[in-house]
This record gives C-alpha cells, sequence and structure tokens, in this order.
C-alpha cells in the first residue's frame, strides 16, 4: 500500500507531453482519457512521499535477475602480464574485474578499466563470482594459502591457468573448503602468441568440483563462455590427461627453445623457413620467465621421462652419425665395405621407458657416456648396433 504523507492540489496547466507521460505511466502513448482542451480545469495530485516500492519495480527487478548472472564479478590474483593479458578479454565482454598482486598495478588496472585492490581482505570483501590464479606455478600454493577465505561467499568459483595441472588440482582440494568450486583450465596460449586473435588457439579445462546448484552451474559455463566467445577450441580433459600430453609437447618445446637459445643463434640474410621457424621458438619460449620452464618440469611426473628420452635420442642421434663417417673411413681404407657390415640407424625410441632401461640410462650417464646398447634394442631385445659394429667403433 502506498501512503502519501502531503497531498496538494495544483492548477498548473499541463501542456508537455513529457509531463503528460510522467503523469500516466501506464500508457505509451500521447492520447489522453480526456480532450486536451479540459486540462486547465483539472485539479491533479501530487505525491511528496512513498513508504514502499512502486508496483511496476517489478519489472525492473525482473530484468535484473535474468541479466546480472551473464556478467561475472572477476577477481584476477596475480596481475602481472598474463593477468592482464585475460582482464583485456573479460573486460570487453563486459564482466566486472577486480585485480590483486604484490606489485603495485593501480595504473595499469585503472588504464584497463579495472579495480586493484593491494589488500586481498578487500579485494575478497567485494565478493566475487570467480576468483582467478594467475601466478607462476611455485607461488601457487603459499598465494592461496595467504588469502582470507572467510570474507568469501561460500559457493565462490576458484580457476587456475597453470601450465600444469594435476598439482594445482590437488592443492585446492587440499586447501579450500568443500563449498567452494574447482575449476583447473590452461589456455595453451600467451601474450604472444594470441595478441592478436585467440581464434583456433586451445583451451584445456577440467571441472573438479561443481555445485549441484543451476546458479553454479550456469557461473562455470558463463565463465567458460568467455573463452569460447573469443573462438578458442574447447577442450575439455583430465587433469592427469592434461599433464600427459604437455610433457611431450609443451615441455619438450621449452627445452628446445631454451637450448637452441644456448646457441646465441642470429638472423642470416639467407634463413630458410625453417631456420625462422626456430628464430620464432627461441623468441617465444625465452619471453617466459625461467620459472615457468621449472615450474613445467619441476611440477608434472612425466617431464623427467621426457628429459630422458631427448637425452636418449641425442645420444643415439650422434652414433647414428658416426656410424655412417665410419663406414666412410672403411671405403676409403680398404676399397669397399667389408661384408656383412650395414649402416647403424636411428630406431623410433619407445614412448615410455622401463624402470630398468631409465635406471640404466641414468646410472651410465654419470660415468659421461650413455651405454644406448645397454637402454635400447629391437622387437627381438637385441641391441640395434650387432657385435661386429659394436667392436669396429
Amino acid at each position: 500500500m502506498i501512503s502519501v504523507t502531503s497531498i496538494q492540489p495544483t492548477t498548473t496547466p499541463i501542456t508537455s507531453a513529457a509531463t503528460r507521460t510522467s503523469l500516466f505511466p501506464h500508457r505509451h502513448s500521447d492520447k489522453l482519457p480526456f480532450p486536451p482542451q479540459h486540462l486547465h480545469s483539472c485539479r491533479s495530485l501530487r505525491v511528496r512521499a512513498i513508504d514502499e516500492a512502486q508496483p511496476y519495480d517489478h519489472e525492473a527487478h525482473l530484468i535484473r535477475r535474468f541479466t546480472q548472472p551473464t556478467k561475472l564479478k572477476i577477481a584476477v590474483v596475480g596481475f602481472g602480464n598474463f593477468g592482464q593479458f585475460l582482464a583485456k578479454a573479460f573486460i570487453r565482454q563486459g564482466h566486472v574485474v577486480l585485480a590483486h598482486s604484490r606489485t603495485n598495478y593501480h595504473s595499469a588496472a585503472q588504464s584497463l578499466g579495472a579495480f586493484f585492490f593491494s589488500d586481498p581482505h578487500d579485494l575478497c570483501e567485494q565478493h566475487p563470482d570467480v576468483i582467478i590464479l594467475c601466478t607462476s606455478i611455485i607461488s601457487t600454493e603459499s598465494v592461496l594459502r595467504s588469502l582470507p577465505l572467510q570474507r568469501l561467499k561460500r559457493n565462490t568459483l576458484f580457476v587456475d591457468v597453470l601450465s600444469v595441472k594435476e598439482f594445482p588440482r590437488n592443492i585446492f582440494l587440499q586447501v579450500l573448503p568443500q563449498h567452494f568450486d574447482i575449476l583447473c583450465t590452461h589456455p595453451m596460449f600467451g601474450p604472444e602468441s594470441g595478441k592478436h586473435s585467440w581464434q583456433n588457439l586451445s583451451f584445456v579445462f577440467d571441472k573438479v568440483r561443481i555445485g549441484d546448484e543451476e546458479s553454479r552451474v550456469n557461473r562455470v559455463d558463463t565463465f567458460l563462455d568467455i573463452f569460447d566467445k573469443e573462438g578458442c577450441r574447447m577442450v575439455e580433459m583430465s587433469c592427469a590427461e592434461h599433464d600427459k600430453y604437455a610433457a611431450g609437447s609443451q615441455f619438450i618445446t621449452h627445452t628446445m627453445g631454451r637450448v637452441l637459445e644456448k646457441l646465441q643463434l642470429e638472423s642470416t640474410p639467407i634463413n630458410t623457413r625453417g631456420y625462422e621457424t626456430l628464430l620464432n621458438l627461441v623468441e617465444n619460449t625465452s619471453s617466459d620467465s625461467f620459472d615457468l620452464y621449472y615450474g613445467l618440469f619441476m611440477y608434472n611426473k612425466n617431464a623427467m621421462e621426457e628429459l630422458e628420452r631427448l637425452d636418449l635420442a641425442f645420444e643415439a642421434l650422434k652414433k647414428e652419425l658416426f656410424g655412417h663417417l665410419h663406414e666412410v673411413l672403411r671405403k676409403q681404407l680398404f676399397g669397399k665395405a667389408e661384408g656383412g657390415f650395414g649402416r647403424p640407424m636411428l630406431a623410433k625410441l619407445p614412448k615410455t621407458l622401463l624402470p630398468s632401461k631409465a635406471e640404466s640410462l641414468s646410472n651410465s650417464s654419470k660415468n659421461g657416456t650413455p651405454l644406448l646398447s645397454d637402454t635400447l634394442g629391437n622387437k627381438n631385445g637385441t641391441p640395434y648396433l650387432n657385435q661386429s659394429q659394436s667392436q669396429s667403433l
């Protein structure tokens, strides 16, 4: 019910269309229920105070109810290069971004349209819908434990964007209470590879723990939709599967890039396309911090095996080269190759090293020369280099 503190009559003529519309909010035209010539003789009422909302405010309430869930309040913890890179896309799609970092990025946040909080307590008191950790792999656990979780909403969604997945998954499950949602993600791109567009770039995600409530399910879908709208190729897989694939792709890529960086490769006037690709690889990997590369190695249990296979492949390739050189020298000395002598060829390495072979490789590496014949064999179990070839070498 509407209570009116005072009602005052007025005989002021009402002539403008805007005024007529404000007096009759339920009508959407300028037609009045009585002829306009009678306006001067009408007495109107002016409402001075209202104790409760007007009935038609219910429509605005419904509009807010159905439009607000499509826009998220996202807190980016770790507002460095990668955090700002993601924040631009969030803001571009109309989401509210709150930022926090050890370094003062107030000016950078303001230029992007984000809100920066130097104190994590102030950040959490804003009750963000999503908290996304954009920290280094090494500092993830300490940063997570430093957040005042008691100041957050009980169903807050936590997201990580690390290059390894099982490690943050286990940390989240260990530290976060049961009432928090967990989404592990890995954008397979960065500020360099995604500076022009995210079109067809892979985005891996695993819904580790999401509540059954419709609002929580919709919130996760809304967050993932940000990357879908940017054109990413959405790939859902478990954290364990991700780490297995990443060790054989991302870790090897970073390793080769850093090895080539040690060679100090330079552009030449006769660059081939392949060499240009190597230069681009060095540029992309060297722009990332060593902490990232170390994290790929330290926090992915599959990385050590890939590093051993890489070392094994390099030694096998050298033996193939030296074997070919040995054959050429024998032809020069004796005129022709001896019967039964064949050039040793590089065989494909097994996908998974057996524990005994890995241990043999490790022990032989300590002596300075890996014993390739002890660690590799063909399908029959014999070494790739036969006995006569080994003796001649």
